[in-house]
């Protein structure tokens, strides 16, 4: 999505009817086919056994949450510097997508880490910053729950300072001793997972990917048509005091 429509949300609003469609067909093929390949077809680990499938889903959610909220900074920093009131109208569609995948990493982790660790939760480096990064989230909802350009513009400047912690999420596991384990797949060695497995791992994170992007311009046309009737309601009775 460029942000070269700025001041243009009706060619935003046709841009997003054009593709929608197409993106959540391709999602659902894309996500059926990795569901296929991740609970059916792909091997159980030797040592976890069938519970490994559940990194099918928590990974790519994992990777999806970091994913949106480092875009959540980027637009919001385009909203300061450029004054882009669009931006940050952007960056409040991308929050629900955002916090959705957050909650399920968060979730799945603690199935996980049952059989694996012998309990739902700990305050491990790792989990506690994926707990903050959904905190960070929530932030942000509850700033811009009225539309009020000063609390989004709050929110934005949080959302900022809250990008600190991405790469703390991100490399905790080696700056602290944790239980949970290292980087499997992002790391400058060779992936320590067998291609049977890697293969539908990167499946279900396009597939999710797909599905992230349909979600974020469903929210953004609502977003932007809400905004606009607000605007011509304001405007009306504008007119009728005067």
């Amino acid at each position: 999505m460029s942000l070269s429509f700025e001041h243009r949300p009706k060619q935003l609003i046709v841009f997003i009817n054009r593709y929608v469609n197409g993106l959540m067909i391709a999602s659902m093929i894309l996500l059926s086919i990795g569901l296929f390949f991740s609970f059916l077809a792909s091997p159980a680990d030797y040592q976890q056994g069938e519970t490994v499938r559940i990194m099918y889903i928590h990974v790519p959610c994992s990777w999806g949450a970091m994913a949106a909220y480092f875009l959540m900074a980027m637009t919001s920093g385009y909203g300061f510097i450029k004054r882009s009131p669009l931006a940050f109208v952007i960056t409040k569609s991308i929050v629900p997508i955002g916090l959705c995948l957050c909650f399920i990493s968060l979730a799945t982790g603690s199935i996980w880490g049952k059989p694996t660790w012998g309990t739902w939760w700990v305050w491990d480096a790792r989990l506690t910053s994926m707990l903050i990064l959904a905190l960070f989230y929530i932030a942000y909802l509850l700033l811009t729950t009225t539309y009020s350009i000063q609390n989004e513009r709050i929110a934005g400047f949080i959302v900022i300072i809250g990008s600190i912690n991405l790469p703390i999420i991100k490399w905790s596991v080696e700056w602290w001793n944790t239980l949970h384990q290292p980087a499997s797949v992002m790391r400058l060695a060779k992936s320590a997972i067998h291609w049977q497995m890697l293969i539908p791992l990167f499946i279900m994170a396009i597939a999710l990917a797909c599905l992230s992007i349909t979600l974020f311009l469903v929210r953004l046309r609502s977003e932007l048509t809400y905004r606009r009737l607000l605007a011509q309601q304001l405007k009306r009775s504008f007119h009728a005091t005067i």
